[in-house]
């Protein structure tokens, strides 16, 4: 899935959203650009802030650096649904929708008061920190995707 990408994001109800994580996001005067609200650039920002949440729920980035693994996303898909302003709330969730031998797939939502302001969909793989080049998986990550205890249907 590249930018130019028309396919949407749809969550089906029945989706497993694997080791699922969620924060609040703070809209900084920062964050806000010429038509007044948040720049386009500032939710790959929140989306990264995401998906390192998931890292550090449930396997610390330094840990999977130390296991000689580096996570590299290969693309971006961004849908706007609504304007984020400089008073909202927006609130974030993160999850790995897929994983397979070598690929991951990240779904993401920012909502305004329960409101769908944008999804994204995050695709990335792992490489090897020994040779620079693509590797399976980490173990560890698909073990904890295949998990009862952190499968879960939202």
């Amino acid at each position: 899935m590249t930018a130019n990408s028309p396919e949407k994001i749809e969550t089906p109800a029945h989706e497993k959203k694997l080791l699922a994580v969620d924060m609040d996001i703070f809209v900084g005067t920062y964050d806000i650009d010429f038509a007044g609200h948040v720049s386009n650039i500032v939710y790959l920002r929140w989306f990264e802030a995401l998906r390192l949440k998931i890292f550090e729920k449930y396997y610390p980035l330094k840990q999977v650096m130390d296991d000689g693994y580096l996570p590299i996303i290969t693309s971006h898909f961004i849908e706007y649904k609504r304007a984020v302003k400089l008073f909202d709330a927006p609130h974030g969730f993160m999850w790995i929708d897929s994983i397979s031998k070598a690929r991951i797939k990240f779904k993401g939502e920012v909502r305004v008061n329960g409101e769908l302001a944008t999804q994204a969909v995050h695709e990335g793989i792992f490489l090897s920190s020994e040779t620079m080049k693509p590797t399976k998986i980490p173990p560890l990550i698909i073990e904890l995707c295949t998990s009862s205890d952190t499968t879960k249907k939202q």
